[in-house]
């Protein structure tokens, strides 16, 4: 599987929302949005996203330790913010 730049990546999330699951062609209008990848690819990304956000929400994968990361990055200077984001997505067959 091709790998996917952040701009694609930032692409793809953008494309999402202005394309909903009811959208007809939705794969295909993802895929233009995002460009160079196809209809298939841009479904199957969507598949591990779908994945990655359902074992994350299980419990399936540890969440990171910030504030250790938080207590090295302000031993060594740097300002140090955390941000987080849940977006729900629609699942589709």
């Amino acid at each position: 599987m091709a790998s996917w730049t952040s701009r694609q990546n930032k692409k793809f999330e953008e494309a999402l929302a202005l394309y909903d699951r009811d959208t007809p062609d939705r794969w295909h209008n993802i895929a233009r949005c995002v460009g160079g990848k196809s209809a298939a690819e841009v479904k199957r990304h969507y598949g591990v996203l779908v994945k990655d956000i359902m074992q994350i929400e299980n419990g399936q994968v540890p969440l990171p330790n910030y504030k250790a990361a938080a207590e090295t990055n302000s031993r060594s200077g740097y300002a140090n913010e955390h941000r987080y984001h849940k977006s729900k997505l629609i699942f589709i067959n």
